[in-house]
């Protein structure tokens, strides 16, 4: 560590491998030094204030941050109590901090109007800043899929570029884990699960919000990832002219279809037209049977929405008065 002298006072200078980073003296006693506190033997953290404004989201996060419930209850807790864990940064060039850990209670303060909020600052390379946001993420209460799965996704691509980097002596005598099982072992999935969860990223943005709105079950959802990005969008269109769903079953075919090189949009619509087991007794009407009372541009989406419509006015006119 150097210190430097400007107009602003005495500035710190901290390098990590690929960056340089400069801020006050007056905030040291705010960052997790990487050298032992040489009274303790320990290394000391400090929480310091810091201006909203000069925090910065972490570029690659994957977890949403929704004015939902439990962002009103986080807000209630705040107004009441204030900000109980303070977040976690780490500096950035150009005087900015990067939040590692509460970007929740970031916005929740930011609603409630904060001008400043509490911070622990540590200086962390790029990889350990992604291992240190995701560790701190995972153990929400409520995490989608698709977060799951880009933040599994972040985490194993830190951990396999970790584990290419030379090895010592003393590593070479011991048989590495691979990412997937250390992830398995930190997070409590699976290695095949937490494999499943990497598929996932390969979603289009639709297929996984689908996913998300628990419109498509996981395991269907699994088989789908594997379809090229054309493939998926195809298959949106063949689910919105059968108006159904793909069970395991059918997406397991689709998939076989893709790998082979036979898949086409006509054979996705056909398997996605396909009576399901348990409904047998379903009332089912063809296209062309319905198109004799709607216009030429209705879709089938339209017209189910038309005939639902029609069907709630007659029970309506006919049961409720």
């Amino acid at each position: 560590m150097v210190k430097q002298q400007c107009l602003f006072g005495t500035l710190l200078s901290i390098k990590v491998p690929g960056r340089h980073f400069l801020f006050p003296e007056s905030w040291r006693k705010g960052v997790k030094m990487t050298e032992p506190n040489r009274q303790s033997g320990e290394n000391e953290e400090k929480i310091i204030e810091i201006e909203i404004e000069r925090l910065r989201p972490f570029k690659e996060h994957p977890f949403q941050v929704k004015d939902d419930k439990e962002m009103f209850l986080l807000q209630e807790s705040i107004e009441k109590y204030g900000i109980l864990n303070p977040l976690i940064v780490r500096p950035v060039p150009d005087g900015y901090y990067e939040i590692i850990s509460g970007h929740r209670r970031k916005h929740a303060a930011e609603k409630l109007g904060y001008r400043k909020v509490p911070v622990i600052i540590r200086v962390l390379s790029e990889d350990d800043s992604i291992l240190s946001m995701v560790d701190s993420n995972l153990h929400r209460e409520r995490i989608s899929y698709s977060e799951k799965a880009f933040a599994y996704k972040l985490k194993n691509d830190v951990l396999k570029r970790k584990s290419g980097r030379k090895k010592s002596q003393v590593d070479h005598k011991t048989p590495r884990k691979r990412a997937i099982e250390i992830i398995s072992e930190d997070c409590g999935d699976s290695p095949k699960q937490v494999q499943r969860y990497i598929s996932l990223t390969k979603l289009i943005p639709e297929m996984l919000q689908k996913l998300d709105d628990e419109i498509i079950s996981f395991c269907p959802a699994v088989e789908i990832a594997a379809l090229s990005e054309k493939e998926q969008r195809e298959l949106l269109v063949a689910m919105e002219y059968a108006q159904a769903i793909p069970s395991l079953s059918q997406a397991q075919r689709i998939r076989q279809l893709s790998k082979e090189k036979q898949l086409s949009l006509e054979k996705m619509e056909e398997i996605m037209c396909e009576v399901k087991k348990g409904e047998i007794t379903r009332v089912a009407f063809t296209n062309e049977q319905l198109h004799k009372y709607f216009p030429n541009s209705y879709t089938p989406a339209m017209m189910k929405r038309e005939i639902l419509a029609l069907l709630k006015l007659w029970k309506k006119e006919s049961w409720e008065s």
